[in-house]
């Protein structure tokens, strides 16, 4: 490996010793881009690459609210701003007990290049609070998220940065996120935020997207096969807005989704959880109903349960990790490669330990493609929402969803030009990662390293 791109490696894992999570996604991008590296020493002398590994800015706030018992609370929030070479910062905010510095920054790392990758002019951001929504009421949400935002505000705006939602904030937080925001400021700028409802700027096909993108994109990998998504079998983790979107498109091109999981277990339905309506539906009371078990889906269709379990041991053709980071591990991805799975489409940011994805990379005849392309859907109609705000207009859901699939075609087709061109064949892990990159360091170049 080039030796530059080794240093800032060992420079990023003794300086963030106790962030995993970030020296994880930086060790995976970094190994990517050597070639590139390798035909840039340009790079070297400026020293790109730490000043591209390091945050521009990272705020971190107290977050103080009342619950309905009169008792107060206190929170951590975090803004990290990570690059903004090309644009607004951009990239969700996440409500989970467990995030940590660590988590925001990974994903904001990666929300650069996934930004780059969709040909829309976004930089990359991440945010969130170690606030859990699960067993809240709606009125303690609304203090929560009225209480961020106050703290939140003066960083953010439509040139600026525009958060989104992430686990644990959906259109209900940002609802009242977006309330405080008006009132704060005095202003309609619903540009500040994406993943609005659809009465004050949202777009349609936005709860969907992820989900959407991530079959569009498996689609052009079937081409690029010789084959049909038609009839294929697919496993999932998860069954929030991702997954729920993946099992819709399945069904309407002829697929089908067998597993959800959630922290109790997972459920294998062979039928497919895309075979109805009903079962699709109940996805989204599932995700309403604050129990955040995946075990109601077992008892109301009569399905197989597993407690305790992930659904990586299940015989498909497809497998669609969908719910959180470092999902598979090696033993998980040694039972995927026992199964002899073809296809393993990474949905969730980071869902694969490094160790694991190398292991799955390096198995002959076995495809893998990355978080960073592969969900990208999601924030390529956030800023196609972004246009639309701008614009003052409302596009129709089939309008969205035939940009969404250009979008998703040409990521695609990005990837796979930018590894042929440094001799890595069909390889979109490192191909998502050069194309990327390539962008955002032009750009920074161009604008003096800035």
């Amino acid at each position: 490996m080039n030796a530059y791109v080794s240093s800032v490696i060992e420079y990023v894992k003794k300086k963030y010793a106790n962030e995993p999570e970030f020296c994880q996604t930086v060790e995976e991008v970094l190994t990517s881009i050597a070639p590139v590296v390798d035909a840039h020493p340009e790079y070297q002398k400026v020293d790109l690459l730490t000043r591209m590994v390091e945050p521009e800015r990272m705020f971190t706030f107290r977050v103080v609210w009342c619950d309905d018992a009169g008792q107060w609370h206190t929170n951590t929030g975090y803004r990290c701003q990570f690059n903004g070479a090309i644009g607004p910062y951009k990239g969700g905010l996440r409500f989970q007990a467990n995030v940590t510095p660590s988590i925001i920054k990974f994903l904001g790392f990666e929300q650069t290049f996934k930004n780059s990758l969709t040909g829309l002019p976004m930089g990359g951001g991440k945010g969130g609070a170690d606030f859990d929504p699960a067993g809240k009421s709606d009125a303690e949400i609304m203090r929560f998220c009225q209480s961020f935002m106050t703290a939140l505000y003066r960083y953010i705006g439509p040139d600026v940065d525009v958060p989104a939602g992430d686990m644990g904030v959906g259109a209900r937080e940002i609802g009242y996120l977006f309330g405080q925001y008006r009132r704060l400021k005095g202003a309609w700028e619903n540009g500040v935020l994406t993943g609005k409802g659809f009465t004050f700027g949202g777009s349609l096909t936005r709860p969907e997207a992820t989900g959407y993108g991530s079959i569009y994109y498996l689609q052009e990998v079937l081409k690029h096969e010789g084959e049909d998504i038609k009839g294929k079998t697919i496993a999932c983790a998860g069954f929030g807005n991702v997954t729920w979107g993946i099992c819709k498109k399945a069904r309407d091109l002829g697929a089908k989704v067998v597993t959800l999981s959630g922290p109790d277990g997972y459920i294998y339905d062979p039928d497919g959880v895309s075979e109805s309506q009903e079962k699709i539906d109940y996805l989204v009371e599932m995700r309403n109903n604050g129990h955040d078990r995946v075990k109601d889906y077992a008892d109301k269709f009569g399905v197989e349960f597993h407690a305790g379990e992930k659904p990586w041991g299940v015989k498909v053709d497809v497998v669609m990790p969908s719910a959180m980071q470092n999902d598979v591990h090696m033993e998980d991805a040694k039972k995927i490669v026992a199964n002899g799975v073809k296809y393993y489409i990474e949905v969730a940011n980071m869902p694969t330990t490094n160790d694991a994805l190398q292991y799955l990379m390096g198995q002959k005849g076995m495809i893998v493609a990355p978080s960073k392309a592969v969900n990208a859907g999601g924030v390529a109609v956030s800023g196609l929402e972004m246009s639309q705000n701008s614009e003052r207009l409302v596009w129709s859901a089939e309008e969205v969803d035939e940009k969404l699939q250009g979008i998703m075609k040409n990521i695609h087709a990005m990837s796979v030009a930018a590894a042929e061109e440094y001799g890595l064949g069909y390889n979109l892990v490192a191909g998502a990662n050069i194309a990327g990159f390539k962008k955002v360091a032009t750009a920074m170049m161009e604008q003096g390293c800035f």
